[in-house]
């Protein structure tokens, strides 16, 4: 399985458009080649690069087994989003402090079921939902720094 976007390259500068300086719409995603047996993907955006540590810029799961894109700034109706690091239940895009570009990892995992949650669950809920369940795994990096 492979993960990619026509907002950027693998390793290169997310557009302003994806951040906290632009619209901060979602980049689209799309990936190829998923397990036979993805019945769902979830998808986790963070930076390891932020001062406090890790910091989760966008939880989605239960994305439709079929799909095999994410528009940009959209999301299809199956989908369900968790809280991000910012208390939304909503992409937020980078917005590191001044200095040294921030990596950003936009994970997208195969699951072989459903995951049934409370609404607003976190990073750390949708990862314990998701043992024992996941078929594959993908990641696609940008960059990021003001």
């Amino acid at each position: 399985m492979k993960i990619s976007s026509k907002s950027f390259i693998h390793g290169s500068l997310i557009p302003s458009k994806h951040t906290c300086d632009g619209l901060d719409v979602s980049p689209e995603l799309q990936w190829t080649e998923p397990p036979d047996d993805a019945l769902t993907f979830a998808l986790i955006a963070d930076d390891p690069d932020a001062p406090g540590g890790t910091f989760v810029h966008w939880v989605v799961y239960n994305i439709g087994g079929n799909r095999r894109v994410l528009e940009e700034g959209r999301l299809p109706e199956e989908c369900l989003q968790g809280v991000n690091d910012f208390g939304n239940l909503a992409y937020s895009g980078p917005c590191p402090p001044r200095g040294k570009p921030h990596s950003y990892h936009f994970r997208l995992y195969a699951l072989s079921t459903k995951l049934n949650l409370k609404k607003g669950p976190t990073r750390v809920d949708v990862e314990k939902a998701m043992q024992g369940h996941v078929a594959g795994s993908t990641e696609l990096v940008g960059l990021y720094g003001r």
